[in-house]
């Protein structure tokens, strides 16, 4: 990804031929069009309240149909059914390996931005923003009728390749746990000592932790964060809620490329030394006297922590559960 600038060409060409057989004009991509797409492709969409529950979706290629959990059309239903589709524009084919599974979620995930941000639709109004000095995640969110995550996560696709911008993208936890990250502007992210940068935690003086401690969670949060090895980067972070608790979702740059964003002029500045520990992980030597011999915490394990490595041929994925799920829908609909 860092490699490609987080472009795809071959996505975006994918996605401009499904938007132009469905007749896509401009604007929000709707539901009834991804639904169009769906049926081009050759198969219906089935909503159903007993989904597997380890699945986001189930593609039965046999009979034509692909099942989405009775839950979506409450909220934002395309990308789901976007993803679902990736797999047959894409071609994919079972995966022989872990690696291989990977991209196949990046294909995917990167095939519905791609859909319901198009790329010269999404280029233009980015274009006409950096002209302006004004660009913003809220504003290309807005025009296409997206969650901030995939509008941020978007522009990272289009930035380096058509604005000429390296940047970086972060979701962390509220608990500071890092969830996606991928940057190209060499902000370095943390890890853990295998390398790995999903799971580790994030400096608390980042923008992507300051902004949980906001009064106003609502708006954009802005912030400068000098660092000990790569100079000074420029966020926008907002903060967003899902079941497992809220998450904040940031877009920065180096400070040479702030002047083309929305927020420039925020007062609010950090300092991080991380992965010095005595930046913002070690308590203070008052506090550590007091209490280090009284202290005993239990550590909440996370549960995929505790699970077996990912086995077969969709990890995580109860194959069992899913082979029955069809069995039982293909019985009902004959």
């Amino acid at each position: 990804m860092r490699v490609r600038g987080n472009y795809y060409a071959e996505l975006e060409s994918e996605a401009h031929s499904l938007l132009a057989a469905v007749g896509y004009a401009g604007g929000p991509v709707s539901q009834q069009l991804i639904s169009n797409i769906a049926e081009k492709l050759g198969f219906t969409l089935h909503y159903v309240n007993d989904l597997p529950h380890s699945t986001r979706s189930v593609i039965d290629r046999r009979n034509k149909r692909i099942y989405l959990g009775t839950s979506l059309p409450s909220r934002d239903a395309r990308a789901p059914i976007l993803r679902a589709l990736a797999s047959l524009v894409c071609r994919h084919e079972e995966p022989s390996s872990y690696g291989e599974f990977l991209r196949q979620r990046v294909e995917a995930n990167y095939l519905a931005g791609a859909v319901l941000l198009p790329e010269l639709a999404a280029t233009a109004l980015l274009n006409e923003a950096k002209k302006r000095r004004e660009i913003s995640m809220e504003d290309l969110r807005d025009a296409f009728g997206v969650s901030y995550e995939m509008a941020a996560h978007r522009f990272t696709n289009l930035a380096t390749t058509h604005l000429d911008l390296d940047v970086h993208f972060m979701k962390v936890h509220e608990s500071g746990t890092l969830i996606k990250a991928y940057e190209n502007d060499g902000v370095r992210f943390p890890s853990d000592a295998l390398g790995n940068l999903e799971g580790a935690m994030v400096c608390r003086n980042w923008t992507a932790r300051t902004v949980f401690s906001q009064p106003d969670l609502f708006n954009p949060w802005y912030q400068y964060t000098d660092t000990s090895e790569g100079g000074t980067y420029w966020c926008t972070s907002r903060v967003e809620k899902a079941k497992e608790g809220q998450y904040s979702v940031s877009v920065g740059v180096p400070f040479d490329a702030v002047k083309w964003f929305r927020g420039r002029e925020t007062p609010h500045r950090s300092r991080s030394f991380c992965p010095d520990e005595r930046c913002c992980r070690k308590a203070s030597d008052v506090l550590t006297k007091k209490w280090a011999p009284s202290a005993w915490p239990e550590a909440a394990t996370p549960t995929s922590l505790l699970a077996a490595l990912p086995t077969g041929t969709f990890p995580g994925v109860d194959a069992h559960e899913v082979y029955g799920f069809l069995e039982g829908h293909e019985r009902n609909s004959v």
